[in-house]
């Protein structure tokens, strides 16, 4: 496997100009053995754009700085030679229309400048700041200069993607089809669970389709004739439309493709998106709502919470992560306390630990089995105010909050999803609701 070098935008301009020739002569993936490369399609190199937020004169620190903490996952230093693609990319300057270059002289202002312009709207209503935020600004803005990217053939035995994603430490990776040459889908750890939740019976029992089986292979089987296209965006997107993407399609990553090379540039998630964002806000108008607690907003899930017990059996959280259709099962004991908290990311320590084929054995035991420092269950209480829900979840770098009472029972859940819900889509539906009644008017 190949890593890519990062990508460097503040380089001199002379430098640059012998960059981007040396650039045009190299190749643009890593092809690994046995595996077909991402589409080979050349792509005019320009000159790298100098990032909005460096000319911004109270933010004079790059981007990649502010976001270093999350920009890509962790090198944990292990080498995997499965024969699986992986692409680090790097970061190409953003495809833009003739009517966008003119517009590009004035991008360089800074990132909160775009907003200044409108001054007179910020003040007549606040509200949806976050939501004109996410409009002003592209996919591309927070894609990392360098990062990692796994790429699977769909002629991959199934068990081999699954270990290239624990040894790259990814939570998943697209899916390129050769016969076609075009991405197909995405191989996440909810695969890994639909497979074990499908296929097992007992420790006695050989699970086959897991061993044996290709990625097309399951996708045939799984899916069957509710074949979807890929649910992907550009990077000349705005961040509103990937908000409004993933949680209209309810799901998790969203694919950055170049839409004139076909190559998968990253992967954004709720938690890329709302630490982008969580960066400015001290800097924008705070709307009013963000001072008001849970329980007058209404975020969150509070009714039929899904829980397991310490010795609950692992097969069993797993059948409920499928019929429920949940990312984590908080974890109480008899009192009903929450002591931890079980989520999808920790069922991919059975295929590092090869411990999948015993799924009898309880929570406890598989959690014992941890790869990272688990610090414990971050939780909140209704009456926090929505400022404190969001400073604490991008603090954290959790997925969701366990809402408990003075009890430490649960309550119910807050996720990111419902955060950037709650942020931006329910005050852009606020306005055009408004619009619309202004119209009829």
């Amino acid at each position: 496997m190949k890593r890519f070098g990062s990508l460097r935008g503040s380089k001199k301009r002379k430098e640059q100009g012998r960059t981007t020739e040396r650039r045009q002569s190299e190749p643009h993936g890593a092809i690994a053995s046995g595996l077909s490369s991402t589409p080979s399609t050349p792509t005019q190199v320009t000159k790298q754009p100098t990032f909005p937020l460096e000319a911004y004169k109270y933010e004079p620190e790059r981007l990649e700085a502010r976001l270093r903490s999350f920009s890509s996952p962790p090198d944990t230093g292990q080498r995997f030679t499965l024969p699986p693609i992986q692409t680090v990319m790097t970061k190409p300057p953003p495809v833009t229309s003739a009517h966008s270059a003119t517009s590009k002289a004035g991008s360089a202002e800074g990132m909160l400048e775009k907003l200044e312009l409108d001054d007179e709207a910020v003040e007549e209503s606040e509200s949806d700041i976050y939501m004109r935020f996410m409009k002003s600004h592209k996919c591309y803005d927070i894609v990392p200069t360098s990062s990692k990217l796994v790429v699977f053939d769909t002629t991959l035995q199934v068990k081999k993607a699954f270990f290239a994603l624990v040894a790259n430490g990814v939570r998943a990776a697209p899916l390129w089809e050769t016969k076609n040459q075009n991405f197909v889908g995405m191989l996440t750890i909810t695969d890994f669970i639909n497979i074990l939740h499908r296929y097992y019976k007992s420790p006695m029992v050989q699970i086959y389709e897991l061993e044996e089986h290709k990625i097309e292979t399951w996708r045939e089987l799984y899916l069957q004739e509710t074949f979807k296209p890929l649910v992907n965006i550009s990077p000349d997107a705005s961040l509103f439309d990937a908000v409004y993407s993933l949680i209209k399609n309810k799901i998790h990553r969203l694919p950055v493709i170049d839409p004139i090379s076909g190559n998968a540039l990253y992967i954004l998630t709720h938690k890329r998106i709302l630490k982008f964002l969580q960066l400015f806000v001290s800097e924008m108008p705070k709307p009013a709502f963000m001072k008001m607690n849970l329980e007058e907003l209404g975020i969150g899930t509070y009714h039929n919470i899904a829980f397991i017990y310490p010795h609950t059996p692992i097969i069993k959280a797993l059948n409920i992560f499928v019929e429920r259709r949940v990312s984590a099962l908080p974890v109480v004991d008899e009192s009903g306390k929450v002591v931890d908290i079980y989520s999808k990311f920790d069922v991919i320590n059975l295929a590092a630990e090869k411990t999948y084929n015993n799924l009898d054995i309880t929570v406890t035991q598989a959690l014992q089995h941890r790869s990272q420092y688990f610090e414990g269950v971050v939780k909140c209480s209704k009456p926090e105010t929505l400022e404190t829900i969001v400073n604490r979840i991008v603090k954290a770098e959790v997925h969701r909050l366990v809402v408990v009472n003075e009890a430490d029972s649960i309550v119910g859940i807050i996720s990111l999803s419902d955060i950037l819900q709650a942020l931006v889509l329910t005050p852009a539906g606020a306005k055009q609701k408004e619009s619309e009644t202004e119209g009829l008017l």
